[in-house]
This record gives structure tokens, C-alpha cells and sequence, in this order.
């Protein structure tokens, strides 16, 4: 059963050592995730799952050991989900970002796996996943990494889109409600065309809370760079 999520944006910039001298704009992000995280630690579950997007060939379990690095972005920091044996395949970027979240706090609280959910990946696809997530142990509790829009500005990577700002304001009014209806509302053609690629690892969270009754609170909404941050726990 679920018992707590945490929800936070998926960007590399997260990480100071990629962002360089563009650290200290994120450092409210920052904050708002590690809170959030902490949230998930104070809900002693069994077991953690780590959910965020993924582009082909980087989606499916990735076992606790599984490893990332950040080379790609120009820095040599590399990072490790969990305790276990190094894994063959290298963890996708959100969760390379997670696993850094959580190396952050020192998690040390649960057995923790990777999941990398294919952006174009259906609702009703999602949610399903989510309920067999939630069934895996007594207490569940996940991260959930992911961004909304990327088109809020002229200067974002998808350009200014005016429907942005909505698709936004209803993903951030659903996740700091703890809404699963609404989040499996969310239109999915709609999120790909503005580069939300929080979509789909949104709605696995909204299958896995089905039923739970957890109670969210939205931490962080803002759009730096023209992309859509929020940050949310649930409980």
C-alpha cells in the first residue's frame, strides 16, 4: 500500500555541480525537494520506488546499485541508486537526479529500486503500474521525478505555447491536492506536445495512491528557464 510520495522536478540543473553558476537561482528547489524527501524517510516504508521519465531503451526496473553520471552534462559526478552490486545499464537522467536527491539525504530508511516510464506511455498504462507498485509491499512509498510544461517562455526549450500555463496550474493544483482523478485527467497528447515529462510518472503515482486517502501538499510551483518545477508530498 502506498504510505507516502514524494514529488520533485527531474532536471539535471538540480545538481550544482551542473547547474555551475546558475546553482544558487535553484536552491529554493532544492530546499522544497529535500523536504519533501525527508517526508518519504518519516513514513518508514518497506520499500522506496524512484519513478521517472525515460527516452528508449532506458525504461524498466533499474535494481538498487544501479549507477548514473552526469559526464553527459560536462561534470564528472556519478551517482549510485541504493545499496547493491553495480547494475549493466546506466540509470536514464531523472533518475540519476533522484538517486542524487536521495544521496543528498543519506536514505538509508528502505530498499529502494529504480522504474523508467516511457513518456508516451498511456494513462490507463500508468495507473496500472502504480497499483502493482503499491501492492509490492505493506509500505510503499515513492519519488516521483518529473517536470510539467516546457514552453512557458520564448527562451524554454519548447518555445512559448499559451497552453502551457494551464496544463500547468491544473498538474500543480492535482498534485498538491493529492487528485488522482484529475491527474489521470491529464490529457497525454497534450503534455507531449508542451514537453511535460512528468506526465506519465504523475499518473503511475495516481495509480498507486488509489485507495490509499493520503493527503497532498504542494511545496514548490515555478518556472525557471521557461520549464514548469513543482514539488509535492504526499502522506
Amino acid at each position: 500500500m502506498l504510505v507516502a510520495a514524494a514529488v520533485c522536478p527531474s532536471p539535471p540543473l538540480l545538481v550544482p555541480e551542473v547547474a555551475t553558476g546558475a546553482a544558487p537561482e535553484l536552491d529554493a528547489a532544492r530546499t522544497a525537494c529535500a523536504d519533501a524527501v525527508g517526508l518519504l524517510a518519516a513514513s518508514r516504508p518497506d520499500r522506496l520506488y524512484v519513478v521517472g521519465p525515460a527516452g528508449a531503451g532506458a525504461t524498466g526496473v533499474f535494481p538498487a546499485g544501479s549507477t548514473g553520471s552526469f559526464a553527459g552534462f560536462g561534470v564528472d559526478l556519478s551517482v549510485r541508486l541504493g545499496d547493491g552490486p553495480a547494475a549493466d545499464r546506466p540509470l536514464p537522467a531523472s533518475l540519476a537526479v533522484g538517486a542524487w536527491l536521495l544521496g543528498r539525504a543519506d536514505w538509508a530508511d528502505a530498499p529502494v529500486e529504480g522504474l523508467g516510464v516511457d513518456e508516451r506511455e498511456a494513462a490507463e498504462a500508468c495507473a496500472a503500474t502504480g497499483r502493482e507498485l503499491a501492492a509490492s509491499a505493506d509500505r510503499v512509498a515513492l519519488l516521483v521525478m518529473g517536470d510539467g510544461s516546457a514552453c512557458r517562455t520564448v527562451k524554454a526549450p519548447g518555445y512559448l505555447d499559451e497552453r502551457a500555463a494551464g496544463f500547468d496550474a491544473e498538474a500543480a493544483r492535482a498534485l498538491g491536492a493529492a487528485d488522482v482523478a484529475e491527474l489521470l485527467a491529464l490529457d497525454e497528447q497534450l503534455a507531449y506536445e508542451l514537453k511535460a515529462a512528468g506526465r506519465a510518472p504523475w499518473q503511475v503515482l495516481a495509480g498507486a495512491a488509489e485507495g490509499a486517502g493520503l493527503e497532498g501538499r504542494l511545496l514548490l510551483e515555478d518556472a525557471p528557464y521557461g520549464v514548469e518545477y513543482i514539488v509535492a508530498a504526499w502522506s
